[in-house]
């Protein structure tokens, strides 16, 4: 199973139930990723997609507590265990926790994968990644070359579990 997330120097990841920043090639790289898997996502990340819709040509699992939510072309569970069971179909190599906070919490000790979008600034936040860097049981496995979005310094990287 892999997580992808776009973190700052202090690995936060949001404000206010939005991303920090959109950077044309974070975006490019979590489609190249994803297409054609299986998404997992709290309901506020849910609700902070474009139109509210679906991510287009993948599989879109929704977590939330509300029982009565229904999503058009969405697979809707209410615990990690109901997520767990709707995914024993897929490969793991094919399955993303893509957010928020707590959704990444819970999925981390299941994870062998993460994509991470590590970017050179700190800005104004409320929602956190835990720091892999300080993590014994993650390394940083690879990494990009530095890359810049306007005045913004970013690099992608891949930690595996040990």
């Amino acid at each position: 199973m892999n997580m992808i997330v776009a973190v700052d120097k202090n690995w936060a990841i949001g404000k206010q139930g939005r991303l920090l920043v959109r950077i044309p090639n974070d975006i490019k790289l979590f489609r190249e990723e994803t297409t054609g898997k299986v998404v997992i996502m709290g309901r506020k990340t849910f609700e902070s997609l474009p139109d509210r819709a679906p991510l287009k040509d993948r599989v879109n699992i929704v977590l939330t507590a509300n029982r009565e939510m229904y999503i058009k072309g969405v697979l809707v569970c209410h615990s990690i265990e109901a997520a767990m069971e709707s995914l024993k179909e897929y490969k793991e190599e094919d399955i993303f926790i893509i957010g928020g906070e707590s959704i990444y919490k819970q999925f981390l000790p299941l994870c062998k994968t993460i994509h991470v979008t590590y970017i050179d600034y700190t800005y104004e936040a409320d929602t956190y990644f835990p720091d892999l860097d300080k993590e014994k049981e993650w390394y940083l496995a690879e990494k990009s070359e530095e890359q810049t979005y306007f005045d913004l310094i970013y690099e992608f990287r891949k930690y595996k579990r040990v």
